[in-house]
C-alpha cells in the first residue's frame, strides 16, 4: 500500500467517524457531542431551511432543538457518495433514517468537510435536506 494511498485510506475513515458521532449524537440527543463536530465558522442549514451561520448560532438552535426532539426511535446516518474537492476539503452525500413505530423518515444531507492542521475533520458547510415521497 502506497503512503498516499494510506493517508486517502485514513481520510475516508475519520470523515465516516465523524458521520457516525452524528449518528450517535442525534440518537442520544447529545448536543456537546454534535457540536463538537463543527468547525468554528461553520455554516448549517437545517432541514426547515433555517440558516446558521458560526458556531455560536448553531449551538443556540442545537442546545435549544437536540435535547428537546420529540422523537423516540432509531436514526441512522450512512456515507452514500464521498468526493475529494480537495485533499484537504470533502462533499460528503448521507443518508439519514428516523424510524419510530408506525413512522419513517428520509433525509439526504450534505456535508462539507475540511481537514483541520491537527488532522481532524469537521463540519464546515452543511445541508439538512429531507427526502419526501415521489
Amino acid at each position: 500500500m502506497t503512503t498516499e494511498f494510506a493517508a486517502h485510506a485514513a481520510d475516508i475513515e475519520a470523515i465516516e467517524q465523524v458521520v457516525a458521532t452524528v449518528e450517535h449524537a442525534q440518537q442520544h440527543k447529545d448536543p456537546d457531542e454534535f457540536l463538537a463536530l463543527f468547525h468554528p465558522d461553520a455554516v448549517w442549514t437545517t432541514g426547515g431551511g433555517k440558516v446558521l451561520i458560526g458556531l455560536d448560532a448553531i449551538s443556540e438552535f442545537t442546545r435549544k432543538v437536540l435535547p428537546a426532539a420529540d422523537w423516540d426511535g432509531k436514526v441512522t446516518y450512512e456515507v452514500v457518495h464521498l468526493f475529494f474537492i480537495r485533499p484537504d476539503v470533502a462533499a460528503v452525500k448521507v443518508r439519514q433514517l428516523y424510524v419510530t413505530p408506525g413512522d419513517e423518515s428520509e433525509g439526504a444531507p450534505l456535508y462539507v468537510m475540511s481537514k483541520q492542521d491537527d488532522g481532524r475533520w469537521l463540519l464546515t458547510a452543511c445541508q439538512n435536506t429531507g427526502v419526501v415521497g415521489d
